[in-house]
């Protein structure tokens, strides 16, 4: 979770270089006054290169990357996108604002989308596949992939909490024909708010670039108060200081994930061997970020009680389980379009529902304290040993 732990004298200094070149804090044009000062193109091109993506557009949220996504594909009414029940609900949100159908599937052993259950609910309205890389381990990409090749559907990865983070060497976010990422202040890399979408082909690019700033192609033979249009949109502009704040914690990334790592198998070894604790599945090939340690007790009545003695003795989980309502399907009867899809929330997941049930996850920062391990032994331990 945790480039806000770094942000500190290199963020400041690329902060500090808009003012000394003009204090132009918008994205577009000024040019007399900005010195050749760009920095969210900077950071639009840098984020590319470390992707190894042709495309990279940076916008105001990791919400705003996935309805910008969305925006290119020109959804018609009735049209499906289909998302794993187990994620942030901003994947939902953003399918029902781009007035398509929300559709969940279970999650399998790695908590992220079950490639059988997605399958099986691909139907002739289905357009777009969204697979969530759920707190930085990777989905099971090559059979997602191979399930929207079979049925000629878009696969799109939310990796927003899979920045940094790789399947059999390719980075995560780049296996579908879009990736969208966030960098809100608890992820791995930060800008306050922000996100990013990457493209592998120009057109994609070109049509989320134009839909993302009230559909302007920043036509560079026009002055941008005449600029040319085929389409509306919205704003979801970076700004300038997010761009900065951006290229700063980029040239950080790949430190913050080792140390994440790091900091992940030390809890993991000081609690393996206690009884009746099960890792989370991992596919074969993986990097992850290692945003949290995710593991499985027997019982849901277990969970909650580990829980309470971390709590008690001044420690934490995360998401699981206390938070899982904003991130399990099944509880979000608020969203009238998903009640429709799927009926009685409750009941629509019952493979998920019962294994987060039994889910215990613990944050991973980089900063962590030498004693923790051992504090976080004994808590599970007194519950569970």
């Amino acid at each position: 979770m945790p480039g806000f732990e770094l942000i500190g004298a290199e963020e400041q200094a690329e902060i500090n270089d808009i003012f000394a070149r003009g204090g132009v804090l918008f994205r577009h044009g000024f040019d007399a006054l900005r010195n050749d000062c760009f920095k969210v193109r900077e950071f639009e091109a840098a984020f590319a290169a470390y992707m190894k993506v042709p495309h990279a557009l940076a916008v105001t949220s990791g919400t705003a990357a996935l309805r910008v996504a969305l925006a290119v594909l020109d959804l018609q009414p009735g049209d499906e996108i289909i998302t794993q029940s187990f994620t942030f609900v901003a994947t939902a949100e953003a399918i029902i604002e781009a007035r398509a159908v929300p559709v969940c599937c279970e999650v399998d052993a790695t908590l992220n989308m079950d490639p059988i259950d997605l399958e099986r609910r691909i139907t002739p309205r289905t357009r777009a596949v969204i697979a969530v890389h759920m707190l930085g381990t990777p989905a099971r990409l090559r059979e997602i992939s191979a399930v929207c090749s079979r049925h000629n559907v878009v696969l799109i990865e939310d990796a927003a909490w899979g920045c940094g983070g790789s399947l059999d060497g390719r980075a995560l976010g780049t296996w579908g024909r879009m990736g969208t990422f966030s960098f809100d202040f608890a992820k791995t890399m930060t800008t306050g708010e922000g996100g990013m979408v990457v493209f592998q082909n120009r057109a994609d690019y070109e049509r989320a670039a134009a839909w993302h700033d009230h559909g302007h192609e920043n036509n560079p033979t026009v002055p941008r108060w005449e600029d040319t249009r085929s389409g509306s949109g919205f704003n979801y502009r970076m700004t300038e200081l997010q761009g900065a704040v951006g290229l700063a914690q980029l040239r950080k990334l790949d430190d913050v994930v080792r140390r994440q790592r790091t900091n992940r198998d030390a809890l993991w070894r000081a609690i393996a061997d206690i009884p009746h604790i099960t890792g989370r599945a991992v596919p074969d090939g993986s990097h992850e970020t290692a945003d949290a340690l995710v593991f499985e007790v027997p019982s849901a009545h277990i969970a909650r009680d580990v829980r309470a003695k971390l709590v008690a003795n001044g420690l934490s989980t995360k998401i699981l389980p206390e938070a899982v309502t904003w991130h399990f399907a099944g509880t979000w009867s608020h969203m009238p379009e998903l009640v429709q899809q799927h009926g009685n929330l409750a009941n629509a997941f019952p493979a998920t529902a019962e294994r987060l049930a039994r889910c215990v996850s613990l944050p991973i920062t980089v900063k962590m304290d030498e004693a923790l391990p051992a504090r976080m032994r004994a808590a599970i331990e007194s519950v569970i040993g």
